[in-house]
């Protein structure tokens, strides 16, 4: 099986964290760790390929077309497993996702939501175990305050440019979006840190000391390749 096959990616990414991912993104000098996105749902780790949705500020401007909410594309253009990620980068306190939607993504198999904004409908969505990770929580509406500029299209993320079809993995300690001509290099330099971690905690298990484990090895573990 080729090492950038989609499936096999998914597989070896799931059984990675955040820690190790944004490692292996720190020994290839590249961009894609998230600080300050927890989930607010369920405590459930999320990895999958990414659906984006970018949000403006404002309502939205008559078209000549029903209006249709925020989201809903998202979620019809998601096959089971996959991720929606949201941008909510608006000085406005609307939600940009909702307990209807989480319904709906549930029902779908949606692996979860990632939103660089306010969520509501919190309880909804831990009541459905729909895992929501988020920047903040509110119970405003998003109507009349803002409105969907587009589906599928590069969003921004905390200082990170993330496009449809990124991997992207969240867990109790963060988000990591990685680009797919790099995943299987990450996945490589992630796994291999995370073996060498586990040769760690046995030596620590056996008795030898903290500071021998964690000695200049250790720190030299992510020079640059």
């Amino acid at each position: 099986m080729s090492v950038n096959d989609p499936t096999h990616a998914l597989r070896r990414l799931a059984r990675l964290d955040s820690c190790a991912l944004s490692d292996a993104l720190d020994k290839l000098s590249l961009a894609g760790c998230v600080t300050g996105l927890t989930s607010v749902s369920v405590p459930v780790r999320i990895a999958g390929r990414v659906h984006t949705v970018k949000l403006v500020a404002g309502p939205a401007p008559p078209s000549g077309q029903p209006p249709r909410h925020l989201g809903t594309a998202a979620i019809e253009a998601c096959s089971a497993g996959e991720v929606i990620v949201i941008e909510q980068r608006t000085s406005f306190d609307g939600a940009c996702w909702g307990g209807i939607l989480s319904r709906a993504a549930r029902m779908r198999g949606i692996a979860g939501v990632i939103a660089d904004g306010p969520v509501r409908d919190v309880d909804e969505a831990r009541e459905l175990a729909f895992p929501v990770y988020s920047r903040s929580v509110t119970p405003r509406t998003a109507r009349a305050r803002i409105h969907e500029l587009g589906t599928d299209i590069p969003v921004q993320i905390a200082d990170v440019i993330v496009h449809p079809g990124d991997y992207a993995l969240a867990d109790a300690s963060g988000v990591v979006f990685v680009r797919p001509g790099r995943i299987a290099e990450v996945l490589s330099v992630a796994e291999a840190i995370a073996a060498r971690e586990a040769e760690m905690v046995d030596r620590l298990v056996e008795g030898r000391p903290i500071t021998e484990v964690m000695g200049a090895e250790y720190e030299r573990m992510l020079g640059k390749s």
